[in-house]
């Protein structure tokens, strides 16, 4: 593998993937590569698909949020270091919505929104 410029590789996986259009409903299949610097005695194959899908346990608890709820890609803030402090803000209020029990992030934000006091309060923040 080290011919392919991935020098530490150890394993090469190929991911078969059955997927479906939310639009035409059509199933079709998706063929994706892999390649890690865990040796076979490290990762097994099983071990392999299972942080490969932790990986997507991440993209669809917190990246889809911020995508879908707080409409992230839609976002104008490109230059110096704005679109890093927004997105930790995004993470904290996710967080913070998370650690108090709130699983529905959307309507979450709807809740404290209505409110002024509720932010604060769900920091543990006591308003006078």
């Amino acid at each position: 593998m080290a011919g392919l410029g991935f020098p530490h590789a150890r394993q090469a996986l190929q991911i078969t993937r059955r997927v479906r259009d939310l639009h035409s409903r059509r199933w079709r299949t998706v063929v994706v590569y892999a390649v890690t610097d865990l040796t076979f005695t490290q990762a097994s194959p099983a071990q392999l698909a299972d942080l490969l899908r932790g990986h997507w346990t991440i993209e669809n608890t917190l990246h889809w949020v911020r995508d879908v709820t707080f409409t992230e890609d839609a976002s104008r803030v490109r230059t110096g270091t704005a679109p890093r402090a927004m997105a930790t803000l995004r993470n904290l209020a996710i967080g913070a919505l998370r650690l108090a029990g709130i699983t529905n992030i959307a309507a979450g934000l709807r809740h404290i929104g209505r409110d002024p006091a509720r932010p604060l309060t769900l920091l543990g923040i006591q308003c006078s």
